[in-house]
């Protein structure tokens, strides 16, 4: 069961957040790509929800963009994956990078988002290479080999490459990006703040 879920946050603390709706609070989890985003306690937000029920247990998942959820639930069609690593993955790069990296096979990129090994890496390559243009609603493939398809994603390729995480390469991109800017002024940018 999926859906969308609107309220006051009440409570954030990764990777848990609480929600009240009309006074009845829910509990998510979510990954670190929905809290970047998240608005400051006692507003209103707006999450896309993923219902799971297993025999021993209940759990809501919430994403403030329908292709995080997407991901998550396209990631977890992979065998031997389940919600904790489907989390990991949006934790650790961008819904569009992943659909990058997939595309072009890149076992070693995928790798360096915590808990995927590197059999796990290579299931998801070709388990989801002919969905990955799904993965951003529909939006033309990457042509397999060539690297990444706007300034911002280059830039956040280049920071993970100097040894920065996937999250925190992403995040300091976005940060120091600005219209109209080439990849290298973004990486220029994002490093001189990360000096200060």
């Amino acid at each position: 069961m999926i859906g969308r879920l609107k309220g006051i946050l009440l409570h954030k603390q990764p990777p848990w957040l609480v929600v009240d709706v009309h006074g009845v609070g829910y509990e998510l989890e979510a990954p670190m790509s929905t809290f970047y985003d998240l608005p400051e306690a006692g507003r209103e937000v707006s999450l896309f929800t993923h219902y799971a029920q297993k025999e021993d247990s209940v759990s809501l998942y919430g994403f403030l963009s329908e292709s995080e959820r997407r991901l998550f639930r396209d990631v977890q069609r992979v065998s031997g994956i389940g919600a904790k690593i489907a989390l990991a993955v949006l934790s650790g790069v961008s819904v569009d990078e992943f659909a990058r990296l997939v595309q072009t096979g890149d076992v070693t990129a995928l790798t360096r988002i915590p808990g995927i090994g590197k059999k796990t890496a290579e299931r998801m390559v070709v388990e989801l290479r002919d969905r990955a243009a799904d993965l951003l609603g529909g939006a033309s493939p990457i042509a397999a080999g060539k690297g990444p398809a706007d300034p911002l994603s280059e830039a956040i390729v280049a920071l993970q490459q100097l040894g920065y995480k996937p999250a925190e390469a992403q995040r300091m991109a976005k940060v120091a990006a600005a219209d109209g800017d080439a990849a290298e002024t973004i990486i220029r940018k994002a490093l001189q703040s990360a000096l200060r």
